[in-house]
C-alpha cells in the first residue's frame, strides 16, 4: 500500500470495478475457434493475423502468435505497424494491408464488417486482408477459480461489483454470468473505462479499480483506490495505490476485511478517548476528582486504548502482519 489514506478509504468501499483480462482471468488467452470467409483458408487467415501482430505483446495478440508457430505456419515480419490502444492493429505484410482488431477498429477505417460475425466463446478477433474482410478469430482466457467466490464475498459485505471490459456484449455476458455479477459493460475503450470509473466517484461513491494492463492505467487513477494485480504491467503498478503480492483475487477480500476492522477500531478508541475525558472533566468539575486520581484514569485508558488496537494484530504477530500486507510511502 502506497499509503494509511488508501487503507481508510478501502474501509468505506461500497463499489468495485473489475477489469477482465489478466484480473478475474488468468491473461494467458488461447485460440479456440478460426472462423474464416468463404474462399479464405484457415491457413491464410492465421498467417494474415499472426504476421501484422508479430510486434505486438497484447495477450490476444501473443495467444494467434503462440498458435500460428505450433502450427507451423510461416509469419513474415511487417514492414510497418501501428497499434492503437483498445482498437487494434494496422501493419503492411508483404505489400498488403493487414488489419486486426474489434469491430470499432475496422468500421472506423471503413472496412465493411457482416452484422453477424460467428462467435464460438471469447473474443472475436478480426481479420482484413488487402482491405477485405477474411474472417474472425475467437480467442479464449480461463476465468480465474477464485474469482466466483471473491465476487459473492464482496457482494455479501455490501460492495457493489461492476465488470468493465472491451470484449463483446455476448462475450462479457457470458464470463458476467459465469462469476454471479449482475452489473457489467462492454465494448469499452479504455479512456471509456476510465470515464465509467470517474462516473461512479463523481455520485460520492469509494470505488475500487482492479486492474492489470497499460490500458488499465488510466482507471486505475481515477478510481478512489487502484488495485494493480502483482504480475501487471510496470504502467500499471506504478498507476495504482495498492498492489497486490501475486495474483491471488482473495488477497482483495483480505484487504478489505483488514481496512473494514482497522477503521472500526480507530472510531472505537476515538469515541472510547471522548466518553472518559468528558466523564472525567465533568467530575473534576464536581469536585469528586482529585489531580492523583485523574492522572490513573488518564493512564488507564490509553493503555486499554491500546490494547484495543492490538486486536488487529493476528495470532501470528509482527511477522504474520508484514506476510499480509505492507504500506509503504506513497510514490
Amino acid at each position: 500500500m502506497k499509503g494509511g489514506t488508501y487503507l481508510e478509504s478501502l474501509g468505506r468501499l461500497d463499489t468495485v470495478l473489475l477489469d477482465q483480462t489478466g484480473t478475474i482471468t488468468y491473461g494467458e488467452p488461447t485460440v479456440a475457434q478460426v472462423w474464416p470467409e468463404p474462399g479464405i483458408s484457415e491457413h491464410m487467415l492465421l498467417q494474415a493475423a499472426a504476421s501484422a501482430e508479430h510486434g505486438s505483446e497484447h495477450p490476444l495478440v501473443r495467444a494467434i502468435v503462440r498458435y500460428a508457430e505450433m502450427n507451423n505456419i510461416s509469419i513474415f515480419e511487417p514492414s510497418d505497424f501501428r497499434y492503437e490502444v483498445g482498437r487494434g492493429i494496422v501493419a503492411q505484410v508483404q505489400g498488403e494491408c493487414n488489419i486486426v482488431g474489434n469491430r470499432a477498429h475496422l468500421l472506423s477505417l471503413g472496412v465493411k464488417v457482416p452484422p453477424q460475425v460467428p462467435e464460438f466463446r471469447g473474443t472475436s478477433v478480426l481479420v482484413v486482408v488487402g482491405g477485405r474482410y477474411s474472417g474472425s478469430i475467437s480467442v479464449e482466457d480461463q476465468v480465474r477459480p477464485d474469482a466466483a467466490d471473491v465476487v459473492k464475498t464482496l457482494e455479501t459485505m455490501n460492495i457493489r461489483v461492476i465488470l468493465l471490459t472491451g470484449d463483446t456484449q455476448s462475450a462479457a455476458e457470458a464470463v458476467a454470468d459465469q462469476l454471479g455479477i449482475i452489473h457489467f459493460h462492454a465494448d469499452l475503450l479504455p479512456e471509456q473505462k476510465a470515464i465509467e470509473v470517474a462516473a461512479h466517484t463523481k455520485k460520492g461513491r469509494i470505488v475500487a479499480m482492479l486492474g492489470d494492463g497499460i490500458n488499465d492505467a488510466p482507471s486505475l487513477i481515477e478510481a478512489t483506490v487502484g488495485v494493480a494485480m502483482g504480475s501487471g504491467t510496470d504502467v500499471a503498478r506504478e498507476s495504482a495505490d495498492v498492489v497486490l503480492i501475486g495474483n491471488d483475487l482473495e488477497k482483495v477480500v483480505e484487504t478489505v476485511r483488514i481496512a473494514r476492522r482497522c477503521r472500526s477500531i480507530i472510531f472505537q478508541n476515538f469515541y472510547g478517548t471522548l466518553i472518559v475525558d468528558a466523564i472525567g472533566i465533568g467530575l473534576a468539575a464536581a469536585g469528586v476528582l482529585n489531580p492523583l486520581l485523574a492522572a490513573f484514569i488518564h493512564v488507564a485508558s490509553q493503555l486499554t486504548f491500546i490494547l484495543n488496537s492490538t486486536r488487529l494484530l493476528p495470532s501470528g504477530g509482527n511477522e504474520a502482519i508484514s506476510d499480509s500486507m505492507a504500506v509503504s510511502p506513497a510514490v
